[in-house]
């Protein structure tokens, strides 16, 4: 379950991740990797960029939650899209390949961790005992040029990736009423 930052503390968890796993080589510095548009990276070598939040069904809970002598309403079920970069500032001659690498690197991370656990999750899902899912998206071109709307920035190969499900706590409650009397009433069943 998680609050209203469920989606930080997800960009977070992953954030952290790539951070420990990726310095010093090949990323020198973990603040080098950060969460931002791939249009507004700054001085980063890795972006990572939510893009999309959908509703998962598959996970979707629709029971409510007794708590004490309320029931809060079932958490809505979602999933991260995100999109990350690598950003080079080698020169023209080896650029690409230096993004490449980067790109390699976060793809193998990403497959060895694809459920993150425990101490690697971040703010409330730090509760959490189902983890955190990290499994590639099947976007072809077509798709990751759609994503790639970023102004006047040209395409840049990119990962996608889905993140979750994660459940983000609703705060509508409404109160349970307890059963104070029962009545049973017995008939006798009539012959025919």
């Amino acid at each position: 379950m998680g609050s209203y930052t469920v989606i930080a503390d997800a960009g977070a968890s992953l954030l952290k991740l790539l951070r420990e796993e990726m310095t010093p080589d090949p990323v020198s510095r973990p603040e080098l990797i950060g969460m931002a548009s791939p249009a507004d990276k700054g001085d980063l070598n890795i972006s990572v960029y939510i893009c999309a939040v959908r509703e998962n069904n598959e996970s979707r809970r629709t029971e409510m939650l007794i708590e004490g002598d309320m029931l809060r309403y079932p958490p809505r079920s979602i999933d991260l899209e995100c999109l990350i970069t690598a950003h080079s500032s080698a020169d023209i001659l080896t650029r690409t390949l230096d993004e490449h690498r980067l790109l390699g690197k976060v793809a193998q991370i990403l497959h060895d961790n694809s459920v993150l656990r425990g101490p690697m999750l971040e703010g409330t899902l730090a509760d959490s005992d189902a983890g955190l899912k990290i499994s590639p998206l099947p976007y072809g071109t077509e798709d990751l040029t759609r994503l790639w709307q970023f102004g006047d920035a040209p395409y840049k190969l990119s990962l996608a990736y889905r993140i979750g499900p994660v459940h983000l706590d609703s705060n509508r409650v409404k109160p349970a009423a307890r059963v104070v009397e029962r009545r049973i009433t017995l008939r006798e069943k009539e012959r025919g």
